[in-house]
């Protein structure tokens, strides 16, 4: 059998939830590739926009303020200060999409200036730092969440239905695999240490957080590690290429993952239960489709594609919780955050890759 579904959501916040209407202007801090997705999703987005665009270099930061310029609207405005973009009574919230060494600097420049934050992932690269950040947010009373994308698109919706369902009974396991082959290069932020490069920061991590949203949706709660056993195959430049590891819970439910640099495969995530399996197509962490497969019943496959490119969900997220008033989000809170850094934490130290920042 095949179902597709088609969500779209295309009005604005109501009022009628005390929230206003008018647009939400977004600063953009590190503008690389993967802002590119997040100013698409705002540029295609009705209720906000990119205010201005702060990089490095000026030149730079003004190529992708023009590039996602509104035709017939106001200039987005390009810095390459910081401090400029944080005394900005415009900027209604700041999305940081550096390289993640660098994140934590930013947040809190960001949080001492009450400006709400939106963060790529690792927000930072260590729990220690996550509890500083989180703990200063607190005390600003001011938003700060990390984003993790992948838990809000509309296919986990389905998939997280059926393991808090019981569609297949018990969870027994998980696989997948996050890999692709790049060049070699010492300079690249995948390869340099000093940029936090490795697979395990850099991609990894949506191994884990996936991990830790299946076990929540099906038992409520992460149970507690019992043991890893993890291995690396490190770069020329010491950081890790390849890691392969299996975390065992104390209810003897397990997750295997593999991610790399250095080579393809499969990128599905795979959940085993008593009663079959479902798994989240090629690309997991941006899937559109999921599977599930029941003993004794014919293969569910699901389609939800997505709005615009996948961000526009988290940012919906963000901006939901800024206007309400809110510090954090309950779908990835700050304690979230902090239990996802402090199982890096742990694989790293198993492996025992050491990088310049810690």
């Amino acid at each position: 059998m095949f179902i597709s579904i088609y969500c779209c959501f295309f009005g604005r916040i109501a009022p009628e939830f005390g929230l206003t209407t008018e647009n939400f202007r977004w600063a953009i801090v590190g503008p690389g590739a993967i802002a590119k997705r997040f100013a698409e999703a705002v540029h295609r987005s009705e209720d906000m926009h990119l205010e201005v665009v702060q990089g490095r270099s000026l030149e730079r930061a003004s190529a992708f303020a023009s590039a996602w310029t509104r035709d017939g609207a106001a200039s987005i405005r390009a810095t390459d200060s910081l401090g400029d973009v944080l005394s900005d009574e415009r900027v209604d919230g700041v999305y940081i999409a550096t390289p993640h060494p660098f994140h934590a600097d930013s947040i809190r420049a960001a949080l001492l200036a009450k400006k709400p934050v939106l963060c790529e992932k690792p927000m930072v690269t260590d729990s220690r730092k996550a509890l500083e950040l989180t703990s200063l947010a607190q005390a600003q009373s001011t938003f700060l969440m990390e984003a993790v994308w992948t838990r809000f698109l509309p296919i986990y919706e389905t998939v997280g239905e059926w393991l808090r369902n019981e569609e297949i009974g018990a969870l027994r396991a998980m696989q997948s695999s996050f890999c692709f082959s790049a060049g070699y290069d010492p300079n690249s932020r995948l390869f340099d240490p000093a940029q936090g490069g490795g697979a395990l920061l850099d991609v990894g991590i949506y191994n884990l957080t996936v991990t830790r949203w299946v076990l929540q949706q099906a038992f409520g709660t992460c149970p507690d590690l019992a043991a890893i056993d993890a291995r690396a195959t490190l770069s020329a430049t010491h950081v890790d290429r390849r890691v392969a590891a299996t975390l065992a819970f104390d209810n003897d439910v397990t997750s295997q993952f593999v991610c790399a640099f250095d080579g393809a495969a499969e990128n599905a995530f795979h959940i085993y239960s008593e009663r079959g399996t479902i798994t989240l197509h090629a690309g997991f962490w941006q899937a559109t489709r999921a599977s599930l497969a029941r003993t004794g019943y014919e293969r569910v496959d699901v389609d939800r594609p997505f709005r615009v490119n996948g961000f526009e969900y988290e940012i919906d997220e963000a901006v939901r919780c800024i206007r309400e008033g809110r510090i954090e989000s309950d779908r990835v809170s700050h304690r979230e955050t902090r239990e996802t850094l402090h199982w890096l934490d742990l694989i790293r130290a198993k492996l025992g890759v050491i990088y310049p920042f810690d």
